[in-house]
């Protein structure tokens, strides 16, 4: 049946139809690849704190990552030290602070700043101790804003204030004076090094690309389309088929039935 030179031919076309629409596909999968929308990563040049995020809330997408610069005096004894950091693939301590700053409304909000980075304890508590012994001057710090993270259960049940990661909540619990105060839910990671720590490597976020969603729908639909050429040749090859198998058992039907009446008057 299929090999008939009349679906041969059928086929041939569906094939040729299958390919076209196959390739117009392609078409539309390179377009939406080359079409996609880049994502740039934060700018690196550094802005005021104030134009990029605000106290009391999450920070912006977009904010993620941009480099900030601000103006405040870190409270002495708020300094607070964590463990298993990495640094370039190194784990080790980093030295946090508390900085209030002053906002444009001349009330004071608190932000967390992520000051260095030490390989052992040992060297991470002696640059804490020389910072909480700095007086509380006004400075001025650049830094990567990053988001707040979730903070962990302390592993050294000895240790309660023990801390891995930069929870806000956590932080705010920890230091002293900020009953009422605006709180940055969000920290920085402080631009070089301080006395006895190491800068903290913190990369801009990587560019991502956005897909154009559109040009994908059409290329799945041109497949959709090479994927039922072929099957309505198959589909159209079957039904003949089923169609010349039930005039076949017809006329059988109607020869056996024509071949019984001819007994029948030869017996009379």
């Amino acid at each position: 049946m299929m090999l008939r030179p009349r679906w041969i031919g059928a086929l041939v076309f569906a094939l040729a139809l299958a390919a076209g629409f196959a390739a117009l596909g392609q078409w539309q999968l390179e377009r939406a690849l080359e079409s996609g929308k880049a994502v740039e990563a934060p700018s690196e040049t550094v802005l005021p704190l104030a134009e990029v995020a605000k106290p009391d809330g999450p920070i912006t997408d977009k904010a993620v990552g941009q480099l900030v610069e601000f103006t405040g005096s870190f409270v002495p004894g708020d300094y607070q030290l964590l463990d298993g950091r990495l640094n370039e693939g190194k784990s080790g301590w980093w030295v946090v602070g508390h900085l209030n700053l002053r906002q444009a409304d001349g009330t004071e909000a608190a932000l967390a700043v992520a000051r260095g980075w030490a390989p052992d304890e040992a060297s991470a508590k002696s640059a804490l101790a020389r910072l909480a012994a700095e007086p509380e001057n006004t400075v001025t710090v650049v830094g990567r804003i990053l988001p707040d993270e979730q903070p962990e259960v302390p592993q050294d049940k000895s240790n309660p204030t023990q801390m891995r990661t930069v929870g806000i909540g956590a932080l705010y619990n920890l230091w002293t004076g900020v009953d009422g105060m605006d709180v940055y839910s969000a920290y920085v990671v402080q631009r070089g090094g301080s006395d006895g720590l190491d800068a903290i490597y913190s990369p801009p976020p990587i560019a991502q690309t956005e897909l154009n969603w559109l040009n994908i729908f059409y290329a799945a639909e041109w497949i959709i389309f090479a994927g039922f050429a072929i099957f309505l040749w198959y589909r159209l090859v079957k039904d003949a088929k089923q169609r010349e198998d039930e005039l076949r058992e017809e006329q059988l039907r109607e020869q056996e039935l024509a071949g019984l009446g001819a007994s029948a008057g030869k017996v009379e």
